[in-house]
């Protein structure tokens, strides 16, 4: 039987409402839940929705309240209603890199298997089961990369100033996105210098997005005060988190976190991240798949905290760079292996630390670092084998 798009779709569907009756049943009888911590929060916030109250008096809420007034339904309705929206989220994220991909006028195969890398991947999969809303920012942002090059330029900027709303870390492609709104892409040609960095479409997108983003985030002011600005923005300009997770930089943080050294090494964390951001917008935005890829995979991997849920803001755009790399089959599994063999190491000595309470924080920064170099390697590999290709040319979208 040929594999087709459609039945792509409805085995991935299959396959997550699997995990969340699975997750129904090791939840109910197993301590260690399947469901994802966060779920109970966004839960617990939208019942205080329910109830006319802020969503910010339950503790670590730290998003904003659109989501938890989404999930209101999760107690009229059912408790896994939230669920299945993040699996709505997650198969639309599948149609959207399918029509990307069709744009580019892809063989159907190079275009089923760039969709396989998301639909059926087991992680993406097992984290929008669980109850994480990822999968709605990877929708947003590629939805405005899919409009975009659709030349609906106000669709696309309506996407990205909820995506921005949602999250504040999808303002680091707002360089990008307005280079490549130049010459190649309206086909037109500038009077002067000035008209050729103020150009029409970039006004237009600047303008749109920013006003979405200032719409909702007023709105949501209005509804909850300072603690909506504090919670779903500067929480996480500040945050130093010193629990145990990915980043290299968190022993250091659990080791000064009394300390004025603590703020300070939070705030220059954030160095390499803008320099990489910068770089990659100015030399990469006319391939606009590499660069929110590139942008994304060392974002995260910067990060001063980096959760296994970041890594879907990355996934997500993955299948758009294999589509164009010269990678062998053999190399692609050998950097995959070598991706989810770093996450074994670090998950290991973090189960005896969460679980059996034994001191191995030490050996877990020790894995972080290892996991850090295994990232830097595996974005060495993909820049040096990518097959750069402008997304537009003369106006119109490039082929493949």
């Amino acid at each position: 039987m040929a594999v087709t798009f459609q039945l792509l779709v409805a085995l991935s569907l299959i396959l997550r409402l699997a995990l969340i009756a699975y997750g129904e049943w090791q939840d109910k009888y197993f301590a260690v839940k399947f469901t994802d911590v966060d779920y109970n929060v966004f839960s617990d916030a939208a019942k205080l929705v329910a109830e006319s109250r802020s969503p910010y008096l339950r503790p670590t809420y730290r998003y904003t309240p659109i989501l938890a007034i989404a999930l209101v339904p999760n107690h009229y309705l059912f408790f896994a209603f939230g669920k299945l929206l993040f699996v709505l989220g997650d198969l639309t994220s599948g149609w959207l890199l399918y029509k990307i991909l069709s744009l580019q006028q892809l063989p159907e195969k190079i275009k089923l298997t760039g969709c396989i890398a998301w639909l059926l991947n087991p992680l993406t999969a097992v984290v929008s089961s669980r109850g994480n809303a990822e999968s709605l920012l990877s929708t947003l942002l590629l939805a405005t990369i899919y409009f975009v090059m659709q030349k609906r330029l106000s669709v696309a900027a309506m996407f990205f100033g909820l995506a921005v709303h949602m999250k504040i870390f999808p303002a680091i492609y707002t360089l990008s996105f307005l280079l490549l709104l130049d010459e190649n892409y309206s086909s037109k040609r500038a009077g002067s210098w000035w008209k050729s960095i103020f150009n029409s479409e970039r006004v237009k997108f600047a303008l749109v997005s920013g006003a979405v983003f200032f719409a909702i985030s007023c709105f949501s002011y209005i509804l909850y005060g300072y603690e909506f600005v504090y919670n779903a923005y500067l929480y996480h300009i500040i945050r130093r988190d010193t629990r145990h997770n990915f980043s290299i930089y968190f022993y250091m943080l659990y080791l000064i976190q009394e300390s004025w050294q603590s703020s300070l090494l939070g705030l220059l964390a954030f160095a390499p991240q803008a320099m990489i951001v910068l770089f990659s917008s100015v030399y990469l935005h006319r391939d606009i798949s590499l660069c929110c890829f590139v942008q994304t995979f060392a974002f995260v991997t910067y990060n001063k905290v980096c959760t296994s849920q970041y890594f879907l803001w990355y996934l997500s755009l993955l299948p758009l760079v294999l589509v164009r790399t010269r990678m062998t089959l053999w190399e692609m599994c050998t950097v995959a292996g070598m991706w989810f063999l770093g996450q074994g190491l670090w998950l290991a000595p973090a189960y005896f630390l969460e679980f059996e309470g034994y001191n191995t924080f030490f050996l877990i920064w020790f894995a972080s670092i290892i996991f850090f170099c295994i990232n830097t390697y595996i974005l060495s590999r993909v820049l040096y084998c990518h097959l750069y290709r402008p997304t537009f040319v003369c106006g119109q979208v490039a082929k493949a």
